[in-house]
């Protein structure tokens, strides 16, 4: 038994007595009230995040973000770098937008296009490479120069051939022309350790190069078929961009990659410059402006909140089946 205090906040014969469990439900009503504040707060900050995401594409509607045209006459120049992804800063959409606003800005005169990129998604470099074609075909009086970097490889040299001319510096990174699916294996070490693999499938090639199942030979061949397409798809590109700039080499289409210097003598690239020696000597215009889409506050707000209410929604409705 508990007893309450008097009036002079001592415990006293007048104290009426408390028991142990008026304590506790009172203790349990304090955590329930103190819970409720909680997700209220939280269901506020949701409710906040979720006008904020609606409000950004308000304003995107209405407005959004674009290339204010420089008034004199110039080389626009655009940046590809990094991974090339359907999500990263160098996917098609980013790209591609940042080309169309370069081209047809009435005083640019060129148009650069500066790669430092390992490679990435063939489908996002070859739709990179269709919408150079496509705007070399609507402007047929402004040329098109890529710019190596560090590295155009793979991906990277994919979207390359599509210009007039490539140019890069000696020490850059060039080739790559090749495709690649990665995978491990884990049935050695599965059944060192005693680990069973459950999967339950519908179609007998749903777990086609499971790591944790050995290698099916069928299905190996079906995979590597699949890679020799897209890489032939890689080099027929190649062969429209370079035509008989290149030179025969058996090496040329084996995945290998060439400093500049070789690269040339290849004819990969055309000859040695950067973004600031082409402007110059090859366009004719000196003056540079960067015409390479940012997204704004509101576009990256509205792209992350979008992002992590999809998921949040997933996590909601989504079951134990995935198609992908």
């Amino acid at each position: 038994m508990f007893n309450r205090k008097n009036d002079s906040g001592l415990p006293g014969a007048n104290a009426a007595p408390v028991s142990a469990n008026d304590a506790l439900l009172k203790e349990l009503a304090i955590d329930y009230m103190h819970d409720k504040k909680i997700k209220r707060r939280w269901k506020m900050a949701l409710f906040v995040l979720i006008g904020l995401y609606f409000v950004g594409i308000m304003i995107m509607a209405v407005g959004g973000k674009g290339t204010v045209p420089y008034g004199k006459a110039h080389t626009a120049l655009v940046k590809l770098n990094g991974v090339i992804g359907i999500d990263t800063d160098a996917s098609a959409e980013i790209i591609n937008r940042s080309l169309r606003n370069a081209f047809k800005a009435e005083n640019s005169k060129g148009v650069i296009l500066q790669i430092n990129s390992p490679g990435g998604s063939p489908v996002q470099s070859a739709d990179i490479n269709s919408e150079i074609s496509r705007l070399r075909e609507e402007y047929p009086n402004k040329p098109i120069h890529v710019v190596m970097a560090d590295v155009a490889a793979s991906g990277g040299y994919f979207v390359a051939v599509a210009a007039d001319q490539i140019y890069a510096n000696r020490s850059s990174i060039v080739g790559s022309i090749g495709v690649r699916m990665d995978s491990f294996g884990f049935v050695d070490a599965m059944k060192k350790y005693g680990i069973e693999r459950r999967s339950i499938t519908a179609g007998e090639n749903k777990a086609i190069l499971d790591p944790f199942l050995p290698m099916d030979p069928a299905q190996k061949a079906h995979a590597e078929k699949m890679v020799a397409q897209v890489h032939q798809h890689f080099i027929d590109v190649v062969e429209a961009g370079r035509g008989e700039r290149l030179a025969e080499n058996p090496d040329l289409y084996s995945g290998l990659f060439w400093s500049g210097q070789e690269a040339k003598k290849l004819g990969l690239i055309d000859d040695f410059g950067s973004v600031t020696s082409v402007a110059r000597d090859v366009i004719g215009h000196d003056k540079i402006v960067n015409y390479t889409y940012q997204r704004d506050f509101w576009e990256q707000l509205n792209r992350d909140l979008g992002v992590a209410i999809g998921m949040g929604i997933g996590q909601v409705l989504g079951g134990p089946f995935k198609m992908q």
